[in-house]
């Protein structure tokens, strides 16, 4: 394996702090350098002893904020972040490199990088300016400046003769560049609470959709059963690479036109580069027109070579529905590269289709330049950036740095209207681009209803951008959040971009403890002398201010400028898109630190052998629970999205792709106040979270009057009860009243007083004379007592007091009649309750009292008296 030509970060930064001796009087300058309190570097005890730098120190400091499974392995204090002029503390952990600020210990952004994101680190030395007479006395400084794939230059400096650079450098050195795949932190950690799913039942959840077979829910017996292969009018899901032999970078599903055959699929194989034939990306439902990829094309050296059954294939993509009548649909075959470098491809056997050989076909030429320009041209804008930016890695240079003016006259529109302003990086024409090439297919779908095959050289770089922006601007749902997942993972992961290597990060192949088959070979009938996929190289040292490479010659930021991509359209169109600029910042910040395993490896069958989706924790996961820990009001969510307004397909004028500085990805480290500096969207989020609180305030006001509204209704209803007992109350206590008088006037034509106390006792006095009635009575029951007073001076008067033992009668007549009236019965009910008691009064006390007086009547008593 060829190890990886230094790679230079364009116009000599990397360098720029090596030997310049004017750059040490402003490094003097610097009043922090002398005033911090340096220590010794603390390492671990969990490490070996010969892999420590210094194993007399051991860290005993615990950290609240380290991750899960995150371990610190070195820790250096007295480091100054020479971007910011700040000091503190320099910690070096299996996962991330931290810079934590001296005076509030609080996590320092701009220091604070995962080891994956690093792109190249070196060590320099900065002799400072000599004083006369004591040039031997004049210490020098001693840097490690760190470049991240991030857009991020730091800086960070070192007192001489402690050797926390060396420690520091050697655990970079260990952790940022692992030998094997399962080294990184993504499998320490393991999946967590972020569980992956099967990605093989995600991307047949799209082709579902895709064919309107929605309603459908795949299964993992369907999977390994191969019963996956529904079809509709005009497309099918073959199981034909389920087992990865025809194409080991295709996925295991693949939509191809219903009359084509697997064998035909399989011969059709053999005439493209690495086996990747052309097969549906994405369908139009209305139209049926289809987006179509594929590598390119084997015509050979004199591209004159054919193939019937591709020529077969590339027809059945313009078969029309059964219920369209008329012209045969058209056909553009779009080959992203320059057309001088599709003919270069030619002495490798490569090439591009010959227009007379598909019929009714249009060859077309984009243009877009391969993964070594886009390198070039990312390392020459980050460089442009930190150059000119408010926190250069040179700590002193920027014209940023102490004010005076604002990046852009403060204008973010003006900042990157033209390209000149940028220097010579080329980045924004780029992406200028493949935005136009991506508009013009989606145009030719859209309005001409045509289907368009795209291709590059191997059909999974420049293809994928071009298809799956293409895709994005037709279909709405791509534009949300299910829809963009399923987009990366059916288009990038699917398809097979090489990840890994465009990435830096380990290869598989390069691992050593994985079957030989998944190293990337060329599929049968690809052309032997193409150039091969290189693993990525290692590290080379270069002297003591060595230079140490993440990455290998197959580097290339194409994802992130896919992402760029994105965001242009997002800033053209901001109410089509469900999420936010800050939610692809995001998205991009947790694919380069590798701390999930979705975008690992460089095919689907390198994932599935390494089982990627069982041991490592899943990003989608990851972001779903931010956005759930705050509902609508997180800052992943889009404010202006209106799903009403751009519900068909975006197709941007030419005019309108014109494209700027992403402000929150490209200038967030190199001018942080000005990426948020004027933003619209950040504006409205803090309204809408002022908003939704006074939303909650109102729904809690709301939810309290409901309640007092209950309860005054409950109230009411109480009240209205109240008032009914009470009027019923009235009524009866006027009709007891009626009752009493007409008692009481029965009883005093009796001749008795009768008096009704408050008690409901009832008292009777009864005069009358004494030879009449001669002795009390007395009237008694199991329930009721009397009791009889008798004064012999006077009248006889008789007090009767009726009390119940366990019923309490309702009114004082009740008791009255339950004393005199002999006609109730033994329950207390009246057998004759319409009878007059008034009427019957005066006989029934007269037998009454005749009655008690006979039964005190004695045998020995004489009734008359004896005749002397």
């Amino acid at each position: 394996m060829a190890t990886p030509p230094r790679q230079r970060s364009g116009g000599g930064r990397t360098t720029s702090l090596g030997g310049d001796t004017s750059e040490s009087d402003k490094f003097e300058s610097t009043a922090s350098w002398d005033a911090l309190e340096w220590t010794k570097i603390e390492v671990p005890s969990q490490f070996p002893s010969n892999s420590r730098p210094d194993s007399r120190y051991v860290s005993h400091v615990q950290f609240d904020f380290l991750l899960e499974a995150e371990q610190v392995i070195v820790e250096g204090y007295g480091v100054v972040l020479v971007n910011t002029d700040e000091a503190g503390t320099l910690i070096v952990t299996n996962f991330r490199l931290i810079f934590l600020s001296e005076g509030t210990r609080n996590i320092i952004a701009l220091g604070t990088i995962p080891l994956t994101t690093i792109e190249k680190f070196s060590k320099m030395v900065i002799k400072a300016q000599s004083v006369p007479r004591q040039s031997d006395k004049t210490p020098s400084r001693r840097l490690l400046q760190v470049i991240g794939k991030d857009m991020r230059i730091i800086v960070f400096g070192f007192r001489p003769r402690t050797k926390q650079r060396r420690a520091v450098f050697d655990a970079l050195l260990r952790c940022s560049k692992p030998a094997s795949l399962w080294d990184l932190y993504a499998f320490t950690s393991g999946p967590s609470k972020f569980k992956n799913s099967n990605p093989k039942m995600r991307l047949l959840n799209e082709y579902f959709r895709l064919l309107g077979k929605g309603s459908f829910r795949p299964s993992m017996s369907m999977i390994e059963n191969d019963s996956f292969t529904f079809s509709n009018d005009l497309w099918r899901i073959s199981s034909v690479n389920s087992n990865y032999a025809m194409c080991q970078s295709y996925p295991f599903a693949l939509i191809v036109p219903k009359g084509i055959s697997d064998e035909e699929v399989l011969q059709a194989s053999t005439f493209r580069a690495r086996g990747r034939l052309p097969v549906v990306s994405w369908c139009h439902p209305g139209s049926g027109a289809v987006l179509a990829r594929s590598s390119q094309p084997l015509v050979g050296l004199m591209m004159n070579m054919r193939s019937n059954t591709d020529e077969k294939l590339v027809a059945a993509l313009c078969t029309q529905p059964a219920s369209v009548r008329g012209a045969r649909r058209k056909l553009y075959i779009a080959d992203a590269r320059p057309r001088k470098n599709a003919l270069a491809n030619g002495a490798m056997g490569g090439g591009s289709e010959s227009s007379s050989n598909y019929f009714q076909s249009e060859i077309v030429f984009f243009g877009i330049d391969n993964i070594h320009a886009m390198r070039d041209s990312l390392a020459r804008l980050r460089d442009y950036l930190d150059t000119y930016g408010a926190t250069s890695s040179d700590g002193m240079s920027s014209f940023l740095r102490h004010g005076g003016w604002t990046w852009g006259g403060g204008n973010l529109s003006s900042m990157s209207a033209s390209v000149s302003t940028l220097g010579d990086s080329g980045w924004l024409i780029h992406v200028q681009n493949v935005l136009a090439g991506s508009a013009w297919i989606a145009a030719r779908v859209a309005l001409e209803s045509a289907s368009v095959l795209v291709h590059c050289s191997d059909g999974w770089d420049r293809t994928t951008q071009l298809v799956s922006l293409a895709s994005l601007l037709l279909d709405p749902y791509y534009r949300t959040f299910a829809g963009f997942q399923a987009l990366v993972e059916k288009d990038w992961l699917g398809f097979g971009h090489p990840f890994s290597d465009r990435t830096g990060m380990p290869t598989v192949s390069g691992s050593g403890n994985v079957p030989y088959e998944l190293s990337r070979q060329t599929s049968t009938g690809s052309f032997s002398t193409s150039p091969m996929r290189q693993p990525s190289g290692s590290f080379t040292s270069q002297g003591p201010s060595s230079t140490h490479a993440q990455t290998s010659n197959n580097y290339s930021p194409i994802f992130m400028q896919w992402i760029d991509c994105v965001s242009q359209l997002l800033r053209m169109y901001p109410p089509a898109f469900e999420f936010s600029m800050v939610f692809l910042v995001d998205f991009l910040d947790c694919l380069l630190s590798c701390r999930f395993g979705n975008f690992f490896c460089n095919s689907e069958k390198e994932r599935q052998q390494c089982g990627i989706s069982e041991d490592c924790g899943c990003l989608w996961a990851y972001l779903a629970d931010l956005r759930a820990s705050e509902g609508s009001c997180h800052v992943h969510y889009n404010f202006f999205y209106d799903p009403v307004k751009h519900a068909d397909a975006l197709l941007p004028p030419a005019a309108a792709l014109a494209p700027t500085l992403w402000p929150q990805f490209h200038l967030r480290w190199a001018c942080p106040s000005e990426a948020q500096a004027g933003e619209l969207e950040a504006q409205f989020r803090k309204m809408a979270v002022k908003f939704s609180g006074l939303q909650k305030a109102k729904e809690a006001a709301e939810r309290k009057a409901k309640e007092i509204t209950t309860a005054m209704e409950s109230l009411s209803a109480e009240l209205r009860n109240e008032k009914q007992l009470s009027s019923w109350a009235m009524i009866q206590a006027k009709r007891a009243s009626k009752e009493n008088v007409a008692i009481k006037r029965a009883v005093q034509s009796l001749g008795c007083n009768v008096h009704f106390s408050t008690t409901a006792d009832c008292t009777v006095g009864i005069e009358s004379n004494p030879t009449e009635i001669p002795q009390n009575f007395i009237n008694s029951s199991s329930k009721r007592d009397g009791t009889v007073q008798n004064d012999e001076k006077s009248d006889l008067s008789v007090s009767i007091t009726v009390m119940a033992d366990n019923v309490i009668p309702q009114n004082p007549i009740d008791r009255v009649c339950e004393t005199l009236c002999p006609l109730r019965t033994r329950d207390g009910v009246c057998r004759w309750p319409d009878a007059g008691c008034a009427q019957l009064s005066s006989q029934f006390v007269g037998l009454k009292a005749n009655f008690d007086a006979f039964d005190q009547l004695s045998i020995y008593d004489s009734y008359f008296q004896s005749e002397e």
